[in-house]
């Protein structure tokens, strides 16, 4: 199936078999329980999945729900959560950042800054709201990857001013950073808002949703990202300015790498 948005050479659609070996044999629960090691609060991270949104790919049997957010709140451990992932083969898995008490009342949310790069004026492809125009409003190329890139080396500069605690993670379109810091976990929407505002005022091109909590999904590390066929992988930032996801074998799934020439 040809992608409805135009994509940087090499990026695609995942099909269904692919997401599925991909989450069979690929997905490391083991990295996944890492990330939320430390995370803060006692609560049980909730999870959440979309089958067919925008790819249009999904399992017939789901073609009522593709659209829609799917909440995975019961499961048993990681291994279960994996096997209810792979049974909606979809096209994107998140985690919820809000933290719940045992009457799932919430007690805080993780800080996190999105940035993606259509929300960058392109030289080549101009504004967001040109896109738009043109029915590409989640399109990118791979100078606005680099673009986004650059401008996320400069954000982590920034907030590194302010917190100890932070983790870049490749989305498969852009970048998130998540700040692990414990004292933001409870901050309220008024503080995170002034944050945002702050960030925003500097120039950053963030998604104030994302920030102030509005969208409180985020991206699950180590998941596939079907619209691409990206690893979402968590990285360094002394790699970041290396790091090339059209190229680095370590967010290209298996079922897209050359085989090897004995």
């Amino acid at each position: 199936m040809a992608p409805r948005y135009s994509l940087p050479k090499g990026m695609r659609y995942s099909m269904l078999k692919e997401r599925e070996e991909f989450y069979k044999i690929e997905f490391d629960v083991k990295k996944l329980e890492k990330w939320f090691e430390d995370w803060n609060g006692d609560s049980k991270a909730q999870f959440a999945v979309i089958i067919g949104r925008h790819t249009k790919i999904f399992p017939k049997k789901y073609e009522e729900e593709a659209s829609t957010t799917i909440i995975i709140d019961e499961y048993k451990d990681f291994e279960d959560l994996k096997t209810q992932i792979i049974e909606f083969l979809p096209e994107a898995a998140y985690y919820d950042r809000n933290l719940y008490d045992a009457k799932q009342r919430i007690i805080g949310q993780e800080l996190a800054f999105d940035l993606d790069p259509e929300n960058l004026t392109c030289p080549i492809h101009g504004t967001l709201a040109d896109k738009m125009k043109r029915r590409q409003g989640l399109a990118f190329c791979e100078l606005e990857l680099q673009m986004v890139k650059e401008e996320t080396v400069k954000l982590h500069e920034e907030l590194g001013k302010q917190f100890s605690h932070l983790r870049i993670v490749y989305s498969g379109r852009g970048f998130h950073i998540h700040v692990f810091d414990p004292e933001p976990f409870r901050w309220n929407y008024r503080k995170r808002r002034s944050l945002a505002k702050e960030f925003k005022k500097k120039g950053f091109l963030i998604d104030e949703w994302v920030t102030t909590g509005g969208m409180r999904l985020i991206r699950l590390p180590y998941s596939l990202h079907g619209m691409v066929s990206r690893v979402v992988l968590p990285i360094e930032i002394s790699e970041l300015a290396k790091f090339d996801p059209l190229t680095d074998s370590r967010c290209i799934p298996m079922f897209l790498r050359q085989p090897t020439s004995s």
